[in-house]
């Protein structure tokens, strides 16, 4: 069980988020060959599909060796689909746990009930936990939610409820579907939510910077962290946060680079250079460097348009040696 395995050996649990088109197989790769995260936690895949025997789909559960330990997350509505479709996730990649989305507030999610819409229908909402609980047994089951639909105390009836139902685990972002990305995230309302919480929680939303997870951890009193956009162009974040004085040369951040870069057409094919340029905007923001770099904005155009890997490893071959 990876929850009682990371906990055991540790005080705290150092997570990955799933982010939609970029936590990946090659992205995971990647944070994992770095080092200091616990467990990464896999793009959402739509149960939906999965049990509609999309290719596609059941492929973007697909992960190498290297990645473990691992949780898949999966949206759905519907409880037996989604229990159906964790079994089958189950069977094709056997990851170390599944996670149920509860908390994305997308349009395009929330408007067929699923995501942060099902904190409206907690009794729906137990029994998708329920179904996919006993269709995966043993295999930990994890919640990421928010605090609520609009109503920022939402989660106080609803983690007793998932918990009843079977959850093993969950995650709690600081703001409310509402308030989207918005505002600040209420790190008080997950210290609350802890206190309600009879399992382990981690806390989400406005880790951006490694320095800031001791201050998430001590106002929370989470179990653990799971970082979400504070480790895109960062998958250094999770040993930056255990070594504050880890430094990333602008060699490394090179080399790395196109490392990843080189995973990411192995799984996407030639074209894969076209969907990275998404990452290296943020590789090379001036935040995530730490450091300033004369005529950055020049070259983050040059890399938001490269088509080849050589041609990549042409113009960062010239940032490195600025």
């Amino acid at each position: 069980m990876w929850i009682k395995d990371i906990l055991d050996n540790k005080e705290h649990i150092l997570a990955l988020s799933p982010m939609a088109d970029m936590t990946d197989s090659a992205f995971c790769q990647i944070v994992r060959g770095i080092g200091g995260a616990d467990i990464v936690f896999r793009e959402m895949v739509s149960s939906e599909a999965i049990i509609r025997n999309s290719e596609k789909t059941l492929g973007m559960t697909d992960f190498v060796e290297s990645e473990r330990p691992i949780v898949q997350q999966i949206f759905g509505a519907d409880a037996k689909n989604m229990a159906k479709a964790a079994e089958i996730v189950m069977k094709h990649a056997n990851p170390e746990g599944i996670d149920i989305n509860m908390g994305c507030p997308v349009y395009k999610l929330t408007s067929n009930f699923n995501g942060a819409a099902l904190m409206k229908e907690p009794t729906r909402a137990a029994n998708i936990v329920k179904e996919m609980k006993q269709a995966i047994g043993d295999t930990p089951l994890s919640v990421k939610i928010r605090l609520g639909w609009n109503d920022e105390d939402t989660f106080k009836t609803f983690i007793p409820i998932i918990e009843e139902a079977g959850a093993d685990l969950i995650t709690i972002h600081g703001r409310t579907k509402k308030q989207g990305y918005s505002g600040k995230s209420d790190w008080e309302r997950i210290r609350e939510a802890k206190e309600i919480a009879e399992g382990p929680l981690l806390a989400n939303g406005d880790i951006h910077d490694p320095t800031q997870v001791q201050e998430a951890l001590e106002q929370t009193g989470a179990d653990g962290v799971l970082i979400a956009r504070g480790a895109l162009g960062n998958p250094w974040f999770f040993k930056q946060a255990l070594d504050p004085s880890f430094d990333v040369s602008m060699k490394e951040r090179v080399t790395v680079v196109l490392d990843h870069a080189r995973h990411h057409i192995a799984q996407y094919g030639d074209r894969g250079i076209v969907t990275f340029r998404k990452h290296l905007s943020w590789y090379f923001k001036t935040n995530k460097m730490k450091r300033e770099i004369p005529g950055i904005k020049a070259w983050r155009g040059k890399l938001v348009r490269v088509s080849s890997y050589e041609e990549l490893e042409e113009i960062l071959k010239e940032i490195e040696n600025i």
